[in-house]
């Protein structure tokens, strides 16, 4: 069983339930302008683009599906990409490594990665973007900080980190701590989880575990790409750490200036709010029988 924590994190990611192919989107141009773009068009959108995030609800299984078709699509015009996924933390990279090798079996790869333990999502709902990639010659690259360490600091801090949980993260001294409306956005989450009665130590043990997943996923992401700068990226990973920019993405950018990124997610929760200041992606993709369709949102100059 996942600890209050963890639960609260998926808190985070708006998970429901729902069914449908993506098939068209609908631009915002502007605030009060809207227009319908295929998807060859939306495709065009990402010549350039070296990170394209994809922020998903874990247990809804058509995100996971039309990451796949994003991934197979991008890859028609752009075989140069890399994957790299949340549900993965560092030291399972070299299982990684050896599945796509094909030194060790599907199923073995499941197991010595405990996936649906350390995860607690369905196998078979990401299996197929790992085949592709497996198919294809793609680098797939862990992201994510050891649920341990995710733990020692949702308990108590960065404080709380064990000497051994130190050499599978980035400099702690470089997390940024700043975002003044992530840490708002966050603090309404843990609050209604708490129904108020959340204590400050608490809340703030829970931030910097939020941080701890966001700076170790942008630093494995900014490291890859100043290695390999031939190659762009998908990033899979949930809502809550590409929702506004506030987790990976920004943390991406301020390691690497000058990238190019687009974000999408997936039928986000409808009372989220965007603007064009602040809006909650790039691209908003709501599912074919969703009551909106897709909406992409160009970023301000």
């Amino acid at each position: 069983m996942r600890s209050p924590t963890l639960r609260l994190s998926a808190c985070l990611l708006g998970l429901w339930l729902c069914w449908g192919t993506p098939t068209w989107a609908q631009v915002l141009r502007e605030p009060t302008q809207e227009e319908v773009l295929s998807l060859d068009e939306l495709f065009t959108r990402l010549e350039g683009v070296q990170v394209l995030y994809l922020g998903e609800v874990h247990n809804r299984p058509q995100d996971q599906a039309a990451q796949l078709e994003i991934l197979q699509r991008w890859y028609e015009q752009n075989p140069q990409l890399a994957i790299g996924l949340e549900m993965f933390a560092r030291p399972q990279q070299a299982y990684i490594d050896q599945y796509l090798a094909g030194e060790i079996s599907e199923a073995e790869f499941v197991e010595l990665t405990e996936f649906e333990t350390r995860w607690g999502f369905p196998w078979e709902s990401y299996a197929p973007i790992l085949r592709f990639a497996k198919a294809h010659n793609l680098p797939v690259l862990a992201l994510n900080a050891p649920i341990e360490a995710i733990r020692e600091v949702a308990r108590g801090g960065f404080e709380n980190l064990s000497p051994q949980r130190l050499s599978d993260l980035p400099p702690v001294d470089e997390f940024d701590l700043d975002n003044a409306a992530y840490r708002q956005r966050l603090r309404q989450i843990f609050d209604g989880y708490h129904e108020g009665h959340g204590s400050s130590e608490g809340f703030e043990s829970f931030f910097k575990a939020q941080i701890l997943w966001d700076e170790t996923m942008s630093y494995h992401v900014a490291q890859f790409l100043q290695t390999h700068p031939e190659r762009a990226m998908v990033v899979i990973a949930g809502q809550g750490h590409i929702l506004y920019g506030d987790g990976i993405p920004s943390r991406v950018q301020r390691r690497l200036e000058e990238i190019e990124q687009l974000s999408l997610v997936f039928d986000p929760d409808p009372d989220l709010s965007s603007t064009p200041e602040r809006p909650l992606a790039d691209i908003i993709w709501h599912h074919e029988d969703s009551e909106e369709d897709l909406e992409l949102q160009n970023r301000p100059d």
